[in-house]
């Protein structure tokens, strides 16, 4: 729906299972052509690639289990295609490493579905800090909140199943279901990078091996702190991303579950923004659709992800140079700062030490040189 909604891209074919027949019964209820429905990723990528350009898929969407996301974008990459994935992109360090490695010696592109900072209002709380706002930043607050894993009787569904399977969802179950949107959220609206964390990751409920809470403290690269909280056992929260920040002049407040509103705190007044209303920054307005006062949701937030990785694929095709809005699509450096953060709360809530630093990102950087 989202990567439909405005008009850029059109599903041509897929693998929608991993069960081969599943797979078939899907495409055909999607109204697909019966030789472009597969019964795996694999047959997928080999038969598609034989086709002639003008007919077979251009980006490989992937929107598996974490454990899929790496194999499945490997061999995208492998056969020519473009990759558009859900995050965490892979499940470790190592492997996004890798696949930065891989797309560095292609000219294929890489996006990755952080949804949220596909919100007009939180690009405009991007722009309003950027442009120097709030001043200097002293602290950042952020939530996300939700309650569906609140019980034992929660964990039937084949949404909970994969996510709370080491096997499939990797060393984390809400850091890197959602404490990694929080954090880029977090960093992206900001223009900081969290460089330390001092974290509480708990289970709840009896024999859940993976973590459903967390409480992480963040020291932030400009000297800035803030705290993380992301819980999976909030009863009654649906989908409470929050975001606070304070600077030296003013403060922001965004919500997801009231999207189209930015609230501007300043000693002595506090201005409501609102999705399409009045003079907001070229960012903002290029991810707004409707006019005010009609809601601008999930769904295009979404759609905004594929938007501005089909503006960048359009300019690569057209030979022209890229414009901020293509530019501003979250890539392969965003999925190897996600999976850092994920790794690197898990072994701080694991260690005696307070505070502990995040694996470094420009560990990619440096092995890309020596190869």
């Amino acid at each position: 729906m989202a990567a439909r909604l405005d008009g850029q891209f059109e599903l041509v074919c897929g693998a929608f299972s991993a069960d081969p027949f599943k797979s078939l019964v899907s495409g055909k209820k999607l109204y697909l052509a019966h030789d472009r429905c597969y019964a795996s990723y694999e047959q997928m990528f080999i038969e598609e690639s034989k086709l002639d350009e003008s007919i077979r898929m251009d980006v490989a969407v992937i929107v598996t289990p974490n454990h899929l996301h790496y194999p499945v974008a490997k061999m995208a990459l492998e056969y020519g295609f473009h990759v558009i994935s859900d995050k965490p992109a892979t499940i470790d360090l190592t492997q996004a490493i890798a696949l930065k490695q891989q797309l560095l010696s292609s000219d294929l592109l890489y996006g990755l579905t952080h949804t949220y900072n596909g919100y007009p209002m939180v690009k405009e709380a991007k722009h309003r800090i950027a442009a120097g706002e709030l001043g200097t930043i002293r602290k950042v607050l952020v939530e996300y909140s939700q309650g569906w894993l609140s019980s034992q009787d929660d964990e039937d569904s084949k949404q909970a199943a994969w996510r709370l399977d080491p096997q499939q969802s990797g060393i984390s179950c809400c850091v890197g279901d959602i404490g990694v949107h929080a954090a880029n959220l977090a960093e992206y609206v900001s223009g900081l990078s969290i460089e330390q964390v001092c974290a509480s990751l708990t289970s709840n409920v009896e024999d859940r091996v993976l973590d459903d809470d967390a409480s992480i403290m963040l020291s932030f690269n400009s000297g800035a702190h803030g705290v993380l909280l992301s819980s999976q056992i909030a009863i009654g929260e649906e989908n409470r991303l929050t975001l606070r920040i304070y600077g030296d002049k003013a403060s922001l407040e965004w919500s997801q579950m009231e999207p189209n509103s930015l609230t501007i705190k300043h000693p002595d007044a506090t201005s409501v923004i609102r999705t399409g209303v009045g003079a907001i920054s070229p960012l903002a307005t290029a991810c707004t659709r409707t006019p005010a006062g009609h809601p601008e949701g999930y769904i295009e937030a979404f759609a905004n992800i594929y938007k501005q990785f089909a503006a960048k694929l359009n300019a690569r095709l057209d030979n022209l140079p890229e414009s901020a809005f293509s530019l501003d699509l979250p890539g392969i450096d965003a999925a190897i700062t996600g999976m850092a953060f994920i790794e690197g709360v898990v072994a701080a809530s694991q260690g005696e030490a307070k505070w502990h630093k995040l694996p470094s990102i420009e560990l990619g950087d440096s092995l890309n040189a020596a190869d």
